[in-house]
């Protein structure tokens, strides 16, 4: 794939993660409005988060890191990719029935697990009664990231990336039809999060599919690929817990603040939008085709691949990170404040969301940097790095919950991101020609960044004149597009100026995409 199609085939990825992002904010502004940050709330978020928290291990993370790669060689080289595919496809069937059926045994120890604050009042078997629900997504979720890592390794990333929108679509559904039938919507939403599952693995299945790659179910058996694919994804699912372990030891800290795991889970929600639409699409484009381009012995082309997705990833995360740290205020008050929702839930978020926007940038570069590793089936190395990750979170989050409270858990988060990128740069030094930075590359990051600082000071100011309105009943909805207009406008226009990027570029890519 040559690097004008990596951008397009990241755009198209991009505009499907962004159209999820945003019916994953109504689904949120929802469940805020309907539940606010009370019991029920924090009760039903860490009852979704058991099935995504392992998913790390089966669906996007420790497995396909493994698999995608594996499979991308088999079909560049032409040797029985769709038998690789079922194989794997049947393993990890039969593996996630089995987890599924011991995690409803143990229940209440997971619970415990993500938030040992809740053992003192009727959240805990709330907690557990709904984990119980949730975790069969866990299967179907996995076996869809599969059949996406399949997708995505054939260049079609449409299916793949339109999955998760059907989640969002159900979920704000079935709110609606809670309200109106008088359902109660903690439990209505529950219910919801396995049938979405299927929905989600019946559309990648079709489309993998016409595809050619109709993956069935057959007596599971260990073959030579697959003993080398979980000696592969070893390593990588103990990196996968390391990152787990991070994002308890967030809850456990929110878990012993009222209200806490409800804030935190709301300002993740808003840095996960440029993350999703950015550093997500990133990492699905440019895994198969740098694995490909290794096969081949292409490393210019890989070098270059690398540096275009790092600096597309930039100049579309930097503007984002200074946005979140220069108005977080305003983002979360039209957004979320309204119902059960009210100005110190907005003010306890806000402030998490600027943390969390400090570390935006080390999120993404992660996902640029990790496929340097993963393309050459090295997943041993990033989970050490992992653990260097997991030790800086501990220290800051635990550290200085006498100092910062709930949002230690925030500061720890974004000071792990920055030391995981810190320690995949310094290995990747070793890599070569297809890690080493153009002078492209180099040149634009500086102006990325002036540009992104020079529109945050803007958007500043605006923010301030347009304060009345801001806080202004309907109004306020105006007011803030107006105020993400003028950021929008301001930076790509400094950007083309000062020679962060062109325009023309971005354009070229949409109509490839």
């Amino acid at each position: 794939m040559s690097a004008p199609r990596l951008v397009s085939g990241f755009l198209t990825v991009g505009v499907w993660t962004l159209a999820s992002r945003i019916l994953g904010f109504v689904r949120d502004i929802m469940i805020a409005a309907y539940l606010g940050s009370g019991p029920v709330a924090e009760a039903f978020l860490i009852a979704f988060s058991l099935p995504n928290m392992f998913r790390r291990f089966f669906a996007e993370g420790a497995f396909n890191m493994a698999f995608v790669p594996m499979f991308s060689k088999k079909v560049e080289a032409d040797e029985d990719a769709i038998g690789f595919a079922r194989d794997a496809y049947s393993g990890l069937t039969a593996l996630l029935i089995v987890f599924t059926l011991l995690a409803q045994l143990v229940m209440p120890w997971l619970v415990l697990a993500m938030a040992s604050g809740f053992v003192a009042d009727d959240r805990f078997a709330l907690a557990t009664g709904y984990g119980r629900v949730a975790f069969p997504y866990i299967l179907f979720i996995s076996l869809a990231a599969l059949l996406s890592g399949v997708l995505n390794s054939l260049g079609r990333f449409v299916a793949a990336a339109a999955a998760p929108v059907l989640l969002n679509v159900l979920f704000i559904a079935s709110m609606v039809l809670a309200g109106r039938l008088g359902w109660p919507v903690g439990d209505t939403l529950i219910w919801t999060v396995p049938l979405a599952g299927m929905a989600q693995l019946a559309l990648v299945w079709t489309a993998a599919s016409r595809a050619g790659f109709r993956l069935t179910l057959r007596r599971p058996r260990l073959t030579p690929e697959l003993k080398r694919l979980a000696i592969i994804a070893g390593p990588a699912a103990l990196a996968g817990g390391v990152v787990q372990v991070n994002l308890l030891v967030g809850r456990q800290v929110a878990s012993f603040f009222d209200g806490a795991i409800a804030w935190l889970n709301y300002a993740d929600r808003l840095y996960q939008l440029p993350l999703g639409v950015v550093g997500i699409a990133i990492g699905v484009v440019l895994l198969p085709d740098l694995s490909r381009r290794l096969r081949a012995g292409d490393l210019a082309g890989g070098r270059d691949a690398f540096n275009r997705a790092g600096e597309l990833s930039l100049a579309l995360t930097i503007p984002a990170a200074a946005a979140l740290i220069a108005i977080p205020g305003p983002l979360i008050g039209v957004l979320f404040q309204r119902g059960a929702f009210d100005a110190s839930d907005t003010a306890a978020t806000a402030a998490a969301v600027a943390i969390y926007g400090l570390g935006l940038p080390a999120f993404v570069m992660q996902k640029v940097l990790q496929p340097l590793f993963f393309a050459r089936e090295d997943t041993k190395r990033p989970f050490y790095y992992a653990l260097i990750s997991l030790a800086v979170n501990v220290v800051v989050a635990v550290g200085l919950i006498p100092v910062l409270g709930y949002l230690a858990a925030a500061l720890g988060t974004t000071l792990a991101g920055w030391a995981m990128v810190a320690v995949l740069w310094r290995g990747s030094r070793r890599m070569g020609e297809a890690a080493q930075l153009d002078a492209r590359f180099k040149r634009r990051l500086g102006r990325i960044i002036l540009s992104s600082a020079l529109m945050a000071v803007l958007l500043v100011v605006a923010a301030s004149g347009l304060e009345p309105w801001l806080g202004a009943g309907r109004i306020r909805y105006g007011a803030l597009a107006l105020l993400v207009a003028l950021g929008i406008v301001s930076y790509f226009g400094l950007g083309h100026i000062l020679g962060a990027f062109r325009l023309s570029e971005f354009r070229r890519a949409m109509r490839r995409g």
